[in-house]
C-alpha cells in the first residue's frame, strides 16, 4: 500500500533515488534534520545529571526531590511514545514531528528560566511530552524516506551513532557548561538545537500517513499509556527508594494490570493501536528483546562506572566525563562501520555478535580495583563495550523495522523507541541499586557488572535461538545489496 503524500511538495526528497549508499544533497539535509532532533533528545537524557546538585541548591530542591528532574522527563517521554507514534501514522508524521519540536523548544526555554521547582519540573515534563512526539515520528520519517536496503541502513547507522553519542556528549557537556556558565545553560543548549532544526524541517520533510484513516483505538491508547506511565514511575522511584515503598508496589501492580488489560483490548479491537500479529513476528519480538537488554544493561554500566570513578578512584566530574568522551568517540567510529558489518553478516548475526561482545567486555570490568591504573582498564573496556552496544542498537532497529509496511512504520518505530526508553529507565533500578546500597561500593560495583555481563550474554543466546537462521527476505536482501 502506498503512503498518502498529498501534502508532499515538489521539493520533497526523492526516496527511491539512493539505490547505493551515496546520498543526494537533499537526502543529507533530511538526514541532518531528523538526526539532529534525535541527538537533541538523547542529549536531554544526560546533560542535566552532573548539574543536579547545583540546580537543587539554586532552586531550593531537596536531595530527595532531585530525582524528579529526571523522572518528570522520563514519564511522558516513555509513556506517550506508542500513542504518538500511532497518531503520527494516522494524522501526519511531519505535522506531529513539528509540533513536538516546537513544544520541546518552548519547554526548554521554560526550564532555562525556571524560577522555582514547580516551573522547572513543568518544563521538564513538557520536554518529555515533546520528545514522545519527536522520537517515533522522526524514526518513521527516516524509514519511510529511505527505502529498505543500503540507504536505510546508512541512515539508521548515522541515527544510531548520534543517539549513542548524544548521551555521552551530554555527560561531558553538562559538567563543562555547569562549571563555566551555570546549570541553566544545559537547558538553554537544548532550546538552541530546537531553534536550529525547527525552521529547516517544514521545507525538507515530506508528509506521510496511512492511506486510510481508521479510528484511533482509544481504549488501547488509555491502557498502554497508563501502563507505561505506571511502570516507568515505579522503576524510576525504586532507583532512589528501593522496591519496598507502598507507592512503588501499587504502581507496579497497576502497570502490570493495565498491560494485561491492553493485551485483552487489542485482541478484540477492530483497528488496534498495536497489532498483536506484529508482536508475534520473530524479528519484532526478539529484536526488541535484544534492544531492551543492550540499552538497560549499558545504562547500568555507565551509572556504576560513574560512581566507581568518582567515589573509588577520586576522579572529578570533568575527568569522569573525559573517560566517557573516549567512549563516545569510539562509538561514533563504530556507527560508521556498523552498516558495512551488517551488509557482510546480516542484521541477525550482527545483533547477536554485538550483544556477545558487549557482555564479554563488560565482564572484563570485574577486574577493576582501587588502584589508579584501573582508569585505563575502565576506559578501554567501556569504549569497546560501547562499540558493540552501538552495533546492537543499529542492528536491532533494522531487524524490527525490516519488512514492515510503510503504513505501520510508526508503530514499529514506536516499539523500537519505547524499548529504548524503557531500557534506559529499568536498568539502574534493577541492578544499579545493588551498588548504591552496598556497604562496600567496590564490591557492589563488581556484583552489578558481573550480573550485567551474564544478562547480556544470556540475551545473545536467546536472540540467536529465537531469530533462527531463516532471516526475512528483506534483511537477506539488504545484506546482499551492501556487499
Amino acid at each position: 500500500m502506498a503512503i498518502d503524500t498529498t501534502e508532499t511538495t515538489s521539493a520533497s526528497p526523492t526516496p527511491h533515488s539512493p539505490l547505493g549508499t551515496r546520498l543526494s544533497t537533499r537526502d543529507k539535509l533530511v538526514l541532518f534534520v531528523l538526526c539532529a532532533a534525535q541527538f537533541m533528545v538523547a542529549l536531554d537524557f544526560s546533560v542535566l545529571n552532573v548539574a543536579l546538585p547545583v540546580l537543587g541548591r539554586d532552586l531550593g530542591m531537596s536531595q530527595s526531590a532531585l530525582q524528579w528532574a529526571v523522572t518528570a522527563f522520563a514519564l511522558p517521554s516513555g509513556g506517550f511514545l506508542l500513542l504518538f507514534g500511532r497518531i503520527g501514522d494516522l494524522y501526519g508524521r511531519r505535522r506531529l514531528f513539528l509540533t513536538g519540536l516546537a513544544l520541546f523548544g518552548t519547554a526548554s526555554l521554560l526550564a532555562t528560566f525556571a524560577w522555582d521547582p514547580a516551573s522547572f519540573l513543568t518544563g521538564r515534563a513538557l520536554q518529555g511530552l515533546g520528545a514522545a512526539a519527536i522520537v517515533p515520528t522522526g524514526m518513521s520519517l527516516l524509514t519511510t524516506t529511505f527505502p529498505e536496503g543500503p540507504a536505510r541502513d546508512r541512515a539508521l547507522g548515522i541515527s544510531g551513532t548520534l543517539l549513542s553519542l548524544g548521551f555521552t556528549v551530554g555527560m561531558v557537556a553538562g559538567g563543562v557548561l555547569t562549571d563555566v556558565l551555570s546549570w541553566r545553560s544545559t537547558m538553554g543548549l537544548l532550546s538552541v538545537f530546537a531553534l536550529i532544526v525547527l525552521p529547516l524541517a517544514p521545507g525538507l520533510l515530506p508528509e506521510s500517513r496511512t492511506p486510510d484513516r481508521p479510528r484511533l483505538d482509544v481504549p488501547g491508547a488509555i491502557t498502554v499509556t497508563g501502563a507505561l506511565l505506571a511502570l516507568i514511575y515505579a522503576l524510576s522511584t525504586a532507583a532512589e527508594r528501593g522496591f519496598g515503598g507502598a507507592d512503588v508496589i501499587a504502581t507496579l501492580a497497576a502497570g502490570v494490570f493495565l498491560l494485561a488489560a491492553f493485551v485483552y483490548v487489542e485482541s478484540r479491537a477492530h483497528a488496534p493501536l498495536v497489532s498483536l500479529p506484529m508482536l508475534r513476528r520473530r524479528t519484532v519480538a526478539w529484536g526488541n528483546l535484544g534492544g531492551l537488554v543492550t540499552f538497560s544493561m549499558m545504562s547500568t554500566v555507565v551509572f556504576v562506572l560513574t560512581l566507581y570513578l568518582q567515589e573509588t578512584l577520586g576522579l572529578s566530574a570533568f575527568e569522569t566525563g573525559l573517560v566517557f568522551g573516549v567512549q563516545g568517540v569510539l562509538s561514533a567510529v563504530a556507527g560508521v562501520y556498523a552498516p558495512k558489518v551488517i551488509g557482510r553478516f546480516g542484521a541477525r548475526r550482527t545483533l547477536v555478535g554485538s550483544l556477545a561482545g558487549q557482555g564479554l567486555f563488560v565482564a572484563g570490568l570485574v577486574l577493576l580495583n582501587a588502584h589508579t591504573w584501573s582508569v585505563w582498564l575502565a576506559t578501554a573496556a567501556i569504549s569497546l563495550a560501547s562499540m558493540c552496544h552501538l552495533g546492537a542498537i543499529i542492528s536491532y532497529g533494522l531487524t524490527v523495522t525490516s519488512g514492515v509496511p510503510d503504513e505501520e512504520q510508526g508503530l514499529a518505530t514506536g516499539l523500537v523507541t519505547s524499548t529504548q526508553q524503557v531500557g534506559i529507565t529499568i536498568g539502574i533500578p534493577l541492578l544499579g541499586v545493588l551498588a548504591t546500597t552496598s556497604s562496600d561500593l567496590l564490591a557492589g560495583v563488581h556484583t552489578v557488572l558481573a550480573l550485567d555481563a551474564v544478562i547480556v550474554l544470556a540475551a545473545a543466546v536467546l536472540v540467536a535461538t529465537g531469530l533462527g537462521r531463516d532471516r526475512s527476505r528483506a534483511v537477506e536482501a539488504q545484506a546482499l545489496d551492501l556487499r
